[in-house]
């Protein structure tokens, strides 16, 4: 009879703990698509785990590039219905799924974007929230030339991102060559994309 009962227990705890997974997966796939929807923000690389702000159409090299209050605000609005709520400064967090967003702090005027998690503690169920510029050098430094190529696409297209900014922060060595080619091509599509709609009457968040 003990044992009966603990066959019985086991299977609805084993029951519970699926109900609970399928709950969350649904959960994080109604979350992405929320952010996709939005124009300002995306899931910039599902993978990495990466989530982007629309920032703005132009840009200059020198340009501070930080997550805006309005960015932080968009995004919190957007993930508040999926049971997230500001943690801390730099984190957002789900307790019940268990997942934290890091948002990188503000380190210098002059830093690189390529050292925007540079100090983050991220775990394999985290996203970072990142200017679109960050998020593209997270994919330049994961990927090889030709895959972060057409990630990137994807990404200037709805996102664009201050490529003039990364390529003065990549080294100057014969193995960047590549990178460099691939940033003047990415401006290109870029500036095309930024002339006409959906993105040339979009403005950055206020």
């Amino acid at each position: 009879m003990i044992d009966q009962l603990k066959r019985l227990f086991d299977r609805k705890t084993y029951a519970a703990v699926r109900y609970d997974a399928a709950k969350q997966h649904a959960n994080s796939a109604d979350m992405v698509a929320v952010l996709n929807a939005d124009p300002y923000l995306m899931v910039a690389d599902a993978g990495l785990r990466l989530i982007s702000v629309f920032d703005d159409l132009h840009y200059d090299r020198a340009d501070l590039d930080m997550l805006s209050a309005p960015m932080r605000r968009r995004a919190l609005k957007k993930l508040a219905p999926f049971e997230y709520f500001q943690r801390s400064g730099s984190v957002i967090e789900n307790c019940a799924a268990d997942i934290r967003i890091h948002m990188p702090k503000f380190r210098a005027l002059g830093a690189s974007p390529f050292d925007a998690l540079r100090e983050t503690s991220m775990r394999p169920q985290d996203y970072a929230l990142l200017t679109p510029t960050q998020a593209a050098a997270q994919m330049i430094a994961a990927y090889e030339v030709d895959t972060a190529k057409e990630r990137l696409a994807a990404l200037v297209l709805k996102h664009p991102a201050n490529l003039l900014r990364l390529f003065d922060f990549l080294e100057p060595t014969p193995s960047k060559a590549a990178v460099r080619e691939m940033l003047g091509e990415l401006l290109f599509l870029q500036r095309a994309a930024v002339a006409k709609e959906p993105l040339k009457s979009r403005r950055a968040l206020r």
